[in-house]
Formats: structure tokens, sequence, C-alpha cells
């Protein structure tokens, strides 16, 4: 995998960036957004890819 599909993904609520994914650019035209648990705010919280 290159790293143009690497993406960061960051927690909405205290904005900090908790994991990096990869995406097909290609295929996913819109920015990914999923629940995932953040160590800080020790919840499941929205998760929205970054730049």
């Amino acid at each position: 995998m290159s790293q143009d599909n690497l993406i960061k993904m960051e927690c909405t609520v205290c904005h900090r960036i908790n994991y990096h994914t990869y995406k097909n650019k290609k295929v996913l035209k819109n920015k990914i957004e999923a629940k995932k648990h953040c160590k800080w705010c020790k919840k499941h919280t929205l998760h929205k890819e970054t730049k």
C-alpha cells in the first residue's frame, strides 16, 4: 500500500488522532465516519477522516 491511501481518523469530541487506516480513493469519494473507541474519552465516539 502506498502512503497516498493512508488516512487519519480524528475523535469528534476531544479532536485527537487515534486511528490510521487505508481507503480506496477511487471507490470511496466521501469522508469516512465510524464509531470507534477513544482512549482519552474512555468511550465509543464518532471518528471522522482528516487530512
